[in-house]
């Protein structure tokens, strides 16, 4: 990798749905059973990434979801499934709460309530408009809302990299298919710590 391709001028770190019915121990994922050992690994990566990110004068985007009525095709999902499970990070709930690595002063904080980070947000007209083009993207979880938002990221004309270790899912097939198919289309995956490092080089 080229320290240029991800050169703090150009470039802005997202991190996607670090919460904590996502990824504590005690949110509603964990109570739902799924094994939270993949998250709080990633979580712990992401804090490291961001850290970075911050020293390079990386933009950093903090992306949150916020259950609500309005996202209609994912409620009327839930209901064929017959699922009357809670809803996630419902907004003012500690579930909701970020959790990792945690916004500052200058910070962007986008809510969202699909899947994309772009999703009737505006994020990619903020974006570009402060001259960004290259996206770092982490968080949770990998096959859903940042594939999602990669995938948006390319129709909307940006360059998409993975944190491959600062994001997961609860399965890790999940976690590593997503990536593949990601790959295969154009992301660049790579470690927080190569990233990191590229970061360190432009300081």
């Amino acid at each position: 990798m080229k320290p240029d391709w991800i050169a703090p001028n150009r470039t802005a770190l997202v991190v996607i749905d670090c919460q904590v019915d996502f990824g504590a121990p005690d949110g509603e994922m964990a109570r739902r059973g799924a094994d939270m050992t993949a998250p709080q690994a990633a979580l712990a990566k992401a804090v490291g990434l961001a850290d970075a990110a911050r020293q390079a004068g990386v933009k950093i985007v903090f992306v949150r979801l916020l259950a609500g009525v309005e996202n209609k095709i994912a409620r009327e999902a839930k209901a064929r499934r017959h699922d009357d499970e809670r809803d996630l990070c419902v907004e003012g709930s500690r579930g909701a709460d970020f959790i990792g690595p945690l916004p500052q002063a200058d910070d962007m904080i986008v809510s969202k309530t699909h899947f994309s980070a772009f999703a009737r947000t505006g994020l990619a007209d903020q974006l570009h408009a402060r001259g960004v083009d290259t996206l770092v993207l982490a968080g949770l979880t990998t096959e859903c809302c940042v594939a999602a938002s990669a995938w948006d990221g390319f129709e909307h004309d940006f360059h998409i990299f993975i944190a491959e270790d600062a994001c997961a899912a609860y399965e890790p097939d999940l976690h590593s298919h997503a990536l593949k198919a990601l790959a295969l289309s154009g992301a660049t995956v790579a470690s927080m710590q190569e990233l990191a490092e590229n970061w360190k080089k432009s300081i």
